[in-house]
This record gives C-alpha cells, sequence and structure tokens, in this order.
C-alpha cells in the first residue's frame, strides 16, 4: 500500500497528515507506531487522517491518532493544518469548514498566509465529561502524587485537560509530574497535563505533557483548556497570547456557554509517498 502524505506543524507539535478522501487508508495501531518513529519512519506527535463527512452538511471528518497509535478525540493544533491542508490539497476552496471530530463538531478557518482561526466549542466542566472521577464539581480539585498534592482544573476540549499553575514553568518537573497526572486513576482515559505560567493578565507560558504523545513542543487544545482556567479562576482576560515552546498562539474566550476561539500558525513542510 501506498500513502501520500503531508508533513506540517503547527507551532513545532508536528503531524503527518493523510488524504483518506482520494485514497484508501487502513492502517494498524502498529503500522502507526512504524510511521510515527523518528529514526524508522516519517516522525510525528499525530497523524491527521482526513475523511469524508458522516453527516450531512458537513465538509470533512478529521481523526487523530498519537504516535503510540492510540486514537484520541482532538488536537487544536492539527486543526489549523488540517484546514490549510484540505485547501491546499484541493479537496475544498472554502475558507471555512465544518469538520467533524469524535467529541463533535469544530469550525477551522483560514485567514492566508499560514494562520488560521478555529472555533473550538465551548469547553465543558463537569467530570463525567473528561472523564474524573469526583463527587461533584468543583472549580479546582486536589490531585494526590506519590506523596505529593497538585492543585488542577480540570477542562474537556473535545479532549481532557488538567491543568496547574506554576511560579517557573521553565524549572518545572513537567517530565517527572506530567506521566503521574497523566495516568493518574481518576482519569480513567488518562488526561492531557497542562502546566501554566502567568505573565499577566494577557499572556501565559505553557507546557503540556500529552497522553500518547509526551511533552510536545505546544499543544493547541491545551492552551485552550490553561486560558479558559486561568480566565475562570479570575487570574486572566478574554483575550490571551499563550507562549509555547515552539511559538505563540491566541486564546479568545468570552465566558461561560461560548466557544473558544484559537488563531495561530499552520505550517507545510514537504509532502512525500510511503509505502508500507
Amino acid at each position: 500500500m501506498k500513502l501520500k502524505f503531508s508533513k506540517m506543524h503547527g507551532l513545532g507539535n508536528d503531524f503527518m497528515v493523510i488524504d483518506g478522501v482520494r485514497q484508501n487508508v487502513s492502517l494498524s495501531p502498529e503500522q502507526i507506531r512504524r510511521l510515527g518513529h523518528r529514526q524508522l519512519g516519517i516522525g510525528f506527535d499525530q497523524l491527521l487522517l482526513v475523511e469524508p463527512p458522516r453527516e450531512a452538511g458537513h465538509d470533512f471528518r478529521y481523526r487523530i491518532f498519537n504516535n503510540d497509535g492510540g486514537e484520541v478525540e482532538q488536537c487544536g493544533n492539527g486543526s489549523r493544518c488540517f484546514v490549510k491542508f484540505v485547501r491546499d490539497a484541493g479537496l475544498t476552496d472554502k475558507s471555512r469548514i465544518t469538520v467533524e471530530t469524535a467529541r463533535g463538531v469544530i469550525a477551522p478557518e483560514y485567514l492566508g498566509d499560514g494562520l488560521a482561526r478555529v472555533d473550538m466549542g465551548v469547553p465543558r466542566f463537569a467530570p463525567a465529561d473528561l472523564p474524573f472521577l469526583a463527587e461533584a464539581e468543583a472549580l479546582t480539585y486536589t490531585l494526590p502524587l506519590d506523596g505529593r498534592a497538585c492543585e488542577i482544573g480540570i477542562v474537556s476540549m473535545g479532549n481532557p485537560h488538567a491543568v496547574q499553575r506554576v511560579d517557573d514553568v521553565d524549572s518545572a518537573p513537567v517530565a517527572e509530574v506530567g506521566p503521574l497526572v497523566g495516568g493518574h486513576p481518576r482519569f480513567p482515559l488518562r488526561v492531557n497535563a497542562g502546566f501554566m505560567q502567568i505573565l499577566n493578565r494577557q499572556e501565559i507560558k505553557l507546557r503540556v505533557y500529552e497522553r500518547g504523545a509526551g511533552e510536545t513542543l505546544a499543544c493547541g487544545t491545551g492552551a485552550c483548556a490553561a486560558v479558559v482556567c486561568g480566565i475562570r479562576q479570575g487570574w486572566l482576560d478574554a483575550r490571551v497570547t499563550v507562549h509555547a515552546r515552539g511559538g505563540d498562539i491566541v486564546i479568545e474566550w468570552a465566558g461561560a456557554g461560548h466557544p473558544v476561539i484559537m488563531t495561530g500558525p499552520a505550517v507545510t513542510v514537504f509532502q512525500g509517498e510511503i509505502e508500507l
């Protein structure tokens, strides 16, 4: 089986993007792991698969696989690359499209000059939506971690996030604490662990340890989750620039009941063909 693909990234969060509309694509978890291997394959944080929509009125279906072969619900940086890819590939001439994901419909818009804006939908905070094991919904939760404890906010952006505030994100123990939070038994399906440093009311620094991928240079849904948690706790304004290790992204949220809007870059690195 030969597959044509594009290698793309959003702020260094990198993807292998495959057209499943004009190609017959069926990949096993083992094949995805092989493709994702940075020495033996293409190398990526996530594989993005473009498919025809299942329901009339939508433009595409969007499937996301981590480089460990597991399928996940959502990827914010990937959604920006998605809308650039389908335009560049001639699959649509629309600037704004509606896309089915495993956890709902998103609406990415290509702005030109390598920038895209995405309506990421309304964030959800009920523990059952992540899922997270808790007796009742709260603004924050205390999570015990091997003799220590951390205070987290939780939010579903189509995928689950646990966000903690730190004084200095550069020295935060992301590699140590990230897997403990991500695999904590109170998160039955695991969780993405965010570490947020607040610089001022309009700027934060962020690192995210993603389930199934480890720490990435940027995480779009993680940026959304961090800003939402910061706004809910009164630390941030409605428009925030998020500084990730791979670059900057702008997140806007008007509050409860409103969607989160994400604006940032999408970059095509190269196109290729690989035989499996």
